[in-house]
């Protein structure tokens, strides 16, 4: 390997995620905690929040790193062609979740991608991850409504960037934008894609950026993620199992 990759190491991403449930995220949650310490940014904003999973990833690096992030979750709480369609309850057990562990700096804005706009001024966020409708057109929309949104050398999250079916279009989306650009894509969960807005402006991330351009730091990079969140995933198995154990009738 060509690359030096101790830029990669954060004690962070040996947390447990204190909230974790059936999610396409979930895997991804060592990596939220390991940008948000590396990237340490002001003001993080979520569009398409759903259950939270990805959102209280985040809030909880926030908290353990004191990193002083306002952060902001956009979503109607009311589904999508690809998320299903549901009730209140979700949204309200978030916004008690949330309220009570990071109420001092994260908020739940319960409205649609456009109309969170106004909210927020040019170049006030440092890390925008975007999950809401995955069709081309919704998420090119999503971006390019809130690129001007984001700072020079800020984040932007792709999710789903590895899903092939249907009528889910990220990859192509990604395809486009992410040729030439400062990005890294990691494949498991779903796919995650990670792209910066002009120049990177800190060490740890334009060297993330760079490793997809040696096969070796790729694989190790990638590698190193998706076992991360394996063990995460592996985690959820075991509670589940546990539980479906204590339901389960005795025996006779």
């Amino acid at each position: 390997m060509t690359e030096d990759l101790s830029w990669l190491y954060s004690p962070v991403v040996f947390q447990v995620p204190e909230r974790i449930g059936a999610s396409g995220w979930l895997e991804h949650t060592p990596f939220a905690f390991w940008l948000i310490d590396k990237l340490r940014p002001e003001r993080l904003v979520e569009l398409g929040t759903h259950t939270g999973i990805s959102f209280c990833a985040f809030n909880q690096a926030i908290k353990q790193l004191g990193t002083a992030t306002a952060c902001h979750a956009v979503d109607t709480w009311q589904g999508d062609q690809h998320a299903g369609y549901y009730g209140d309850n979700i949204y309200n057990e978030l916004a008690r979740y949330n309220e009570d562990r990071y109420g001092s700096f994260a908020t739940l804005i319960r409205a649609r991608f456009d109309e969170a706009l106004a909210h927020f001024d040019d170049g006030a966020i440092d890390l925008l991850h975007i999950d809401g409708l995955h069709t081309y057109e919704a998420v090119a929309h999503d971006h390019k409504t809130w690129l001007p949104k984001v700072k020079e050398g800020g984040v932007i999250l792709f999710h789903d960037t590895n899903v092939r079916r249907g009528d889910f279009g990220v990859h192509r989306y990604w395809a486009e934008i992410a040729e030439g650009a400062h990005a890294f894509e990691f494949l498991h969960g779903f796919g995650l894609g990670v792209l910066v807005k002009g120049e990177p402006r800190n060490e740890a991330i334009a060297a993330l950026c760079a490793a997809r351009h040696d096969p070796e730091a790729t694989s190790a990079v990638r590698r190193t993620f998706a076992f991360l969140g394996g063990a995460v995933t592996n985690r959820l198995k075991l509670a589940m199992a546990a539980k479906n154990a204590k339901a389960a009738p005795a025996k006779a």
